[in-house]
């Protein structure tokens, strides 16, 4: 039997979705498992982009294509709305589909309690652990480019672009483009501390690398997708582009400049 995993948040509108969805998907020979089945064909995710991000990182981004019934706010990853059910499931028996490979950042992070590893699909954020300045090395590659001072940076994917990145003056980026995007939040730029203001656009096989100005100093937080992790006595953050591919079922008439335009513009 082909198995579909459900999930959801706790709005009312979600559930009430879930139970309804469930019904269907059992009327038309699929089977819903309780739990999380690693076998399963499709994940549905219903909420909105927080909980389909919070389903990503509980399941370590397994192998399974994801659409999101849009239960919530913005919903930019998500393909569907409640009304829609009848019509998913006739397009999907069909095959009417395509599958959108999106790329996910690592960040691996060294600090005094050992080595860390975080996956995010639209973005690592790198902060201080209270309203004060940070100060940064970041390397591009074999190259120091500067000590930044500031609140903190936010690498990003094409994914992201829309997300954080784009309230902070980052980018817009087609997701088919193959990059990352490094974006400043409240950067210094007096004649005492010099930092990049603008977003810097970086190709596939360049890396960053982040050094504290001080290790000693209080902790740093590491947030992939809006998750904090604090860590202490920091000494290096490295960045690249992760082997995790997010696999999104779109259907046939999607665009995102479509979707850009309808959720911004």
């Amino acid at each position: 039997m082909r198995k579909i995993n459900i999930f959801t948040n706790d709005t009312v509108l979600s559930k009430d979705t879930k139970k309804l969805l469930k019904r269907k998907l059992e009327k038309s020979d699929f089977i819903v498992p309780r739990e999380f089945a690693p076998d399963a064909e499709l994940v549905i995710c219903i909420g909105g982009d927080g909980s389909f991000l919070e389903t990503l990182h509980r399941f370590n981004f397994p192998d399974i294509p994801f659409i999101g019934i849009n239960t919530g706010h913005l919903g930019f990853f998500q393909e569907l709305h409640p009304d829609d059910l009848d019509e998913f499931i006739f397009r999907y028996k069909q095959g009417r589909y395509e599958i959108q490979h999106l790329k996910t950042v690592k960040g691996v992070v060294t600090a005094s309690d050992g080595r860390h590893e975080y996956i995010g699909l639209n973005e690592i954020l790198i902060k201080g652990e209270k309203s004060r300045a940070i100060h940064l090395n970041i390397s591009i590659g074999d190259s120091f480019i500067e000590r930044f001072s500031g609140d903190g940076i936010l690498v990003s994917t094409p994914a992201g672009s829309t997300a954080y990145n784009y309230s902070l003056g980052g980018s817009i980026v087609d997701p088919r483009l193959n990059l990352l995007q490094v974006t400043p939040l409240a950067p210094m730029n007096t004649t005492a501390y010099r930092s990049f203001t603008s977003s810097i656009i970086l190709p596939p096989d360049l890396s960053i690398r982040i050094n504290p100005e001080s290790s000693g100093e209080e902790g740093l937080l590491i947030v992939p997708d809006s998750m904090e992790h604090l860590h202490e006595g920091v000494e290096e953050i490295y960045l690249e582009f992760s082997p995790f591919i997010v696999k999104l079922l779109r259907f046939e008439n999607y665009d995102f400049w479509s979707k850009v335009k309808s959720k911004f513009l």
